[in-house]
């Protein structure tokens, strides 16, 4: 009796783990047929976006070819003749106005500054309402983050223009554009780095009668400081470039400058301004980087 027990009870074991088994498999190949549906709709729509930009944007191999020529062209006519033997004076020559420049790259570089500064106060403004886990009420949330995207929908150069007509030529409209936008984008970062905080702090100075503001002060800030100044410092060497483009527009710095030697074709000073530029931005990188580091730990790159 027991013996046949045994055998029963081992091939009831048996039966449901090759029901689980079978249960298991079932599972399996209906998420795996689940996800290359998926995988084969993504690809349509892929290949179907890949496609539309081709023809809107009237991307032709050909076009390229017979392009590239000229644009080699153009590049070879902006490069100054430097010999060996007269080296100096050549590139005297080729840096001509190189007091000017710098007053104008220095220009560009205060722009850069002053409208990140701004951006990260308007963005500091903003992103704590915009952050879901943060704001409990929909209708302040929903208006916090449809403000964070009208700022970072227009392009600088588009606000640019819209301040220059409003306040005139010079470095204010630049930064002002500059700002607007960077608060939209620093904005947008800087939610979701709140969003992926550890909530347990928060709880407890919840728990202990702190109030919004004393949750965002003494929960939520500590913790996402240093990815904070990390976008910041990463903003501020985007907006070094923007300030340079926007200068087209007639919003101050060296902008204006290349955009002038531009429309005159004097070809050695486009390309001066451009190295300044150049230049500029990887020295502005690699000070940024060593900050960042500093800020952050290395330990936390690891």
């Amino acid at each position: 009796m027991t013996a046949g027990c045994a055998v029963f009870m081992k091939d009831s074991e048996n039966e449901r783990k090759m029901n689980s088994f079978v249960h298991f498999e079932s599972v399996r190949r209906e998420t795996i047929r689940v996800r290359r549906r998926q995988w084969i709709l993504f690809g349509a729509l892929f290949f179907g976006a890949l496609l539309g930009s081709v023809f809107m944007a009237e991307v032709s191999l050909g076009r390229l070819a017979d392009g590239l020529p000229e644009l080699l062209s153009y590049g070879h006519r902006t490069l100054p003749a430097l010999h060996w033997g007269t080296l100096a004076s050549d590139l005297a020559e080729w840096y001509w106005g190189l007091g000017n420049w710098l007053t104008l790259l220095l220009d560009t570089i205060l722009i850069g500054f002053m409208g990140t500064f701004l951006g990260v106060l308007g963005a500091l403004a903003l992103c704590f309402p915009a952050s879901r886990n943060l704001m409990d009420r929909y209708p302040v949330y929903f208006l916090f983050r449809r403000t964070l995207e009208i700022a970072r929908a227009v392009p600088e150069l588009v606000y640019a223009l819209l301040f220059v007509f409003a306040f005139g030529l010079g470095p204010l409209p630049g930064v002002l554009a500059i700002a607007v936008h960077s608060a939209g984008s620093l904005g947008k970062l800087f939610s979701e780095v709140n969003e992926n905080i550890d909530p347990s702090s928060t709880e407890g100075v919840r728990a202990a009668g702190g109030n919004w503001f004393q949750v965002v002060r003494f929960s939520v800030f500590p913790q996402v400081l240093p990815n904070f100044a990390s976008y910041a410092l990463l903003r501020f060497e985007i907006n070094v470039r923007a300030a340079a483009i926007i200068g087209f527009v007639g919003a101050g710095g060296i902008g204006q400058e290349l955009f002038l030697v531009i429309r005159q074709f004097i070809y050695p000073d486009v390309s001066a301004i451009v190295l300044l530029i150049v230049l500029t931005v990887c020295v502005i990188d690699i000070a940024c980087e060593r900050l960042r580091h500093r800020l952050i730990g290395r330990e936390n790159l690891i």
